[in-house]
């Protein structure tokens, strides 16, 4: 189960570094072009790719994993309200950030007991 968990976790960090930060930083364009077709200004393309890799970076860290998981979910939910607001397509764009939260969160509870022990899953309830 921990395995399981560590390797949600990593493909969830992997994707947020190589699908989402990396672009952020060092392919400006393209990373531009999405802020602009949900109608952000281009201006705040280096600030949200710090606030995801604070966040992606907290999430990593055992000790600050689930502080890293809520800021990550508050972000991810500014993401689906910008998506509605711009009227995208919801299975491809508006809750692809659902999804993420579901690797990211899932991972974190396969991979840590407390978490597990806060939300235990029940059958038959």
């Amino acid at each position: 189960m921990v395995w399981t968990g560590r390797a949600l976790s990593a493909l969830f960090v992997l994707f947020m570094l190589g699908a989402s930060i990396a672009p952020k930083f060092f392919v400006r364009d393209v990373a531009e072009q999405s802020l602009v077709a949900i109608g952000w200004p281009t201006e705040y393309v280096i600030l949200i790719g710090v606030i995801e890799l604070v966040c992606v970076a907290l999430y990593v860290f055992p000790k600050t994993s689930f502080a890293g998981a809520v800021l990550m979910t508050g972000l991810l939910g500014g993401a689906i309200s910008a998506n509605l607001r711009a009227d995208m397509p919801l299975f491809s764009h508006t809750l692809f950030s659902i999804y993420l939260a579901l690797f990211m969160w899932g991972g974190l509870w396969l991979r840590d007991p407390a978490l597990r022990a806060l939300f235990p899953w029940r059958r038959g309830v």
